[in-house]
């Protein structure tokens, strides 16, 4: 471990500590992460200042309202025809007061990442937040990284141009495990262990999983979230994301990253130390914790979430993973190891199997055989460190196309489904 390169995330290194109000911009303002963010910032007007808010453009409304309660600088939409929309809502915001500029189109989120601020808050779902994560890296910005597709898709990317300690992540997991690393060296680390929360489906066997419905694999039993990162979740892709993530932040080998079951989602994720400690990240599950970390360290954040009860009985149970019910984390582990496009090909097909099966058009069990395949078809023609922008796009459309592709219903399938309707 001496010999390898510094983390990405490292509490040991911080980029460029600034003390007292730090300027924030937040990307994914109206999605989950992005209004937690913002009820941190509002209750802590004395540490940070939001100067740019961007979205993809379907909750035009709350952007307005949000940019009006923050008086930011900038306001950034991906979909232009939203325009006029955010315009009229502002208005209805500002009255006669000038209008924060606003920024549409595709890029805008990327332009806006590279704007004059400390930290940007990357809260951006899926991989269309590898190009914003770029740009604030190379703008010199730290990155309070939720977005995790990014790194996933664009590890070497992200890697050639992360300083040590620029990226601080805001997963529950990766926040966790910054957290107890900062009790040692990497040196000390034996291993590092994720916990899952086993999703809406845990302790049933692949048997029993191949008739559950998008209503059941949504009833998530700890966390609210967007319907995408919910399905992974019960499939537990959300968990061999996390690993990709975990080795990548912390340049610890696949073999030495362990994932375990704990029910309660209390323990967010531990590190097993070489002489035999393990140092483990507690709270009641609540992300407002960790985007404080991401927003405030080195400094935390008082009151922040909320914290244990210790006069209270409680019960934590821990359990090992079922790689057969659940042969997700598996294959994460595989795509991270061929690195280069792989992981992209793996993301990419599983947004559009999840998608397929949110529509009725696939069942839940097929989500992995089908990811598995799309996978095994794309073979191993990464590119490494010399990985391109380009490649990665290249490869995501390859996935998505064979992905829908092998979701299709089939002419039987079709005429079966219609009988039945």
């Amino acid at each position: 471990m001496t010999d390898s390169p510094a983390p990405l995330a490292d509490p040991h290194l911080v980029f460029d500590p600034v003390a007292g109000v730090r300027d924030v911009v937040i990307l994914g303002s109206t999605g989950s992460i992005g209004t937690q963010a913002i009820d941190l910032v509002l209750r802590n007007p004395d540490r940070f200042r939001v100067t740019g808010l961007s979205a993809a453009g379907g909750r035009v409304g709350l952007l307005a309202e949000q940019a009006y309660r923050l008086r930011v600088r900038a306001v950034a939409v991906a979909r232009e025809d939203v325009v006029p929309a955010l315009e009229e809502a502002l208005r209805g915001q500002y009255g006669t007061e000038p209008l924060p500029e606003i920024l549409a189109g595709l890029d805008a989120a990327t332009r806006l990442a590279a704007s004059e601020c400390h930290t940007v808050l990357n809260g951006i779902t899926g991989s269309i937040g590898l190009a914003p994560t770029l740009a604030a890296l190379e703008a010199g910005r730290t990155l309070a990284l939720a977005n995790k597709e990014s790194l996933i898709v664009g590890g070497p990317l992200v890697k050639a141009l992360a300083e040590p300690g620029q990226i601080i992540p805001v997963d529950s997991e990766h926040a966790a495990l910054f957290q107890a690393l900062a009790s040692g060296t990497r040196a000390d680390v034996r291993k590092l262990v994720v916990t899952a929360s086993g999703g809406p489906f845990r302790g049933r066997t692949k048997a029993e999983l191949a008739n559950v419905t998008p209503e059941d694999a949504l009833a998530h039993p700890t966390w609210a979230m967007g319907p995408v990162i919910t399905v992974n979740s019960a499939t537990l892709v959300n968990k061999g994301l996390e690993v990709i993530e975990a080795h990548l932040l912390y340049d610890i080998p696949f073999d030495r990253i362990e994932v375990v079951v704990h029910p309660q989602s209390y323990v967010h994720s531990m590190v097993e130390f070489t002489d035999g400690s393990t140092l483990a990240q507690a709270t009641p599950p609540d992300m407002r914790g960790p985007i404080a970390i991401g927003l405030g360290w080195p400094e935390r954040v008082p009151d922040a979430a909320p914290a244990f009860d210790w006069s209270k009985a409680s019960t934590w149970e821990f359990f090992p993973l079922d790689d057969e019910a659940f042969p997700s984390v598996g294959l994460a582990r595989h795509v991270g190891q061929l690195a280069g496009t792989a992981p992209a090909v793996f993301n990419a097909a599983n947004e559009e199997c999840v998608d397929a099966f949110l529509k009725g058009a696939l069942p839940f069990d097929a989500i992995m055989d089908t990811v598995t395949r799309v996978v095994e078809e794309h073979g191993t023609p990464g590119t490494g460190t010399s990985l391109t922008v380009a490649d990665v796009l290249e490869a995501e459309t390859w996935a998505r196309a064979r992905a829908r592709e092998l979701t299709k219903p089939t002419p039987t399938e079709r005429t079966t489904a219609e009988a039945r309707a």
